[in-house]
Parts: structure tokens; sequence; C-alpha cells
């Protein structure tokens, strides 16, 4: 499978594929998200957002094959969760974990439309070095390591959008 890949600037490895899931794909994808309970995590200093373990492994063998397209590495999912932020939520980098053996995350946009300036933001060394719009339909692919973080923003309230992410951990 060939991707269009554009790369951000920079040395560390991160790409986005616009439109990487669309029509009707996506919007099975987004129903069979939908149907997830999902919990409500209020944690000031941390995150405020909705979110559950994702555990569908048709969808994680999807993403695991796109990022591997993209990278060149066998990858195999190692956890997936989704993240639904609605205004006023936010999850900073102080929720994120450290990754010591550089695994490849997979951010995918279900959302129902884009949500401006709900993004995701990958910081080296806490400079942002990555950026992913809240775009339907998108694939982020960002190899983690030991200074790699990363947040979603804060989504204003003054935006009547809610975002909805798939993250995924590939090893």
């Amino acid at each position: 499978m060939v991707l269009p890949v554009s790369y951000a600037n920079s040395a560390l490895p991160a790409a986005l594929v616009r439109d990487a899931v669309g029509g009707s794909r996506l919007e099975a994808v987004r129903r069979t998200i939908e149907a997830v309970p999902l919990a409500r995590s209020r944690v000031i200093d941390r995150a405020s957002c909705s979110s559950a373990v994702l555990e569908d492994a048709a969808l994680a063998e999807v993403l695991a094959e796109a990022a591997s397209a993209v990278t060149g590495r066998a990858l195999r999912l190692a956890s997936a969760r989704i993240v639904r932020l609605e205004p006023g939520d936010y999850v900073l980098t102080r929720a994120d974990r450290v990754y010591e053996d550089r695994p490849v995350e997979v951010v995918l946009d279900v959302s129902r439309a884009a949500v401006p300036g709900a993004e995701v933001h990958y910081r080296h060394r806490g400079q942002v070095f990555f950026v992913v719009p809240s775009s339907p339909g998108a694939l982020a692919v960002v190899e983690r390591g030991p200074t790699v973080l990363a947040n979603h923003t804060y989504v204003s309230k003054r935006q009547a959008g809610v975002v909805l992410r798939i993250v995924a951990l590939l090893r």
C-alpha cells in the first residue's frame, strides 16, 4: 500500500497522511467507535476528556498496516484507546507517558467535522516539533522516544464540534 505522505519540517520521524480513511470506511469506523462506552476523566492538572480502551482487532490491524507502510517497520499493536474531546476539554503532556523503546504512535481522526484549533502537539524536549490538525480521516504517524511527549490542545468552548480520535501505540 502506498500512502501520500507529507513529512514534518523536523529531523524527528513524523508523518501526516491526509484522507487516509474516507467515505463509507470512515463512517463505519466512526459508528464502531461511537458505540464504545467512554469514561469521563477530569484531573485538572492532567486532562479533561472521555476515553476508553479500543478492543477492535480489525481496526487495529488497519492502523498497524498504515503505520508500517509509512515507517517501513514491521509493527504490531501494543495498545489503542479512543479519545473524545468536547468543548472545554484538553490532555496535557503531564498525562502522557515516556517511552524508552521508540514505539510508533498513530492518531486517526474520526471526528464528524474538523474543529479549528483542536490539535495534537508532539514535543521534543518541550518544543513542539509536529502538529496534528483536526482533520477527519487524517492519520498521523510519530516515532516516540524518551524525549517525545504529546498533548491534545484545548477545544474552545466557542466551537460546537467534538473531536474523536483513535490513538494507537505500535511496536
